[in-house]
This record gives C-alpha cells, sequence and structure tokens, in this order.
C-alpha cells in the first residue's frame, strides 16, 4: 500500500472508527460513504495533502473506494 492511500485510509478510519476499511473497497455500493460528513472528509483531504477539492470534484466515482480518493487526490495535486 502507498503512502497516500495509508493517509487516506487513516483519514477514513478517524472518519468512521466502526468501519473495518481494510474489507470495504466499494465504499457507496456498501452504503458507507452515505453516513459520511462529506464536508469533514472533503476537508480532512485537502487539509491532508495540501489540494483544493471543490463542489464540481464532489461525484460519487471520487469517493467510491479510498483508491478513487487517492486518484482524485493525485490528479489534484498534479493539476495544483
Amino acid at each position: 500500500m502507498n503512502d497516500m492511500k495509508e493517509q487516506v485510509m487513516k483519514i477514513l478510519e478517524e472518519l468512521r472508527p466502526d468501519v473495518d476499511f481494510a474489507k470495504e473497497t466499494a465504499l457507496i455500493d456498501d452504503g458507507v460513504l452515505d453516513s459520511f460528513d462529506i464536508v469533514s472528509l472533503v476537508g480532512e483531504l485537502n487539509d491532508n495533502f495540501g489540494v483544493e477539492i471543490n463542489v464540481d470534484d464532489l461525484l460519487p466515482e471520487n469517493f467510491n473506494s479510498a483508491d478513487a480518493m487517492v486518484e482524485l487526490v493525485t490528479r489534484m495535486q498534479e493539476e495544483g
């Protein structure tokens, strides 16, 4: 697991300690993402990775899994 994915997993685990994210791959499919405070999640991603995720990025496919979040953050860093 790469460093960024480990950081994303840590953020997810801090925000939702009741979910075993090692077993959850598709957050939306499992209904996990529905119970997230998306503002907190985006804020944590922005703060931890120095990116600016905005409303246009709040698409389900960008948050469907930790891997998708890593891809979004990586893309935002490259564009930044």
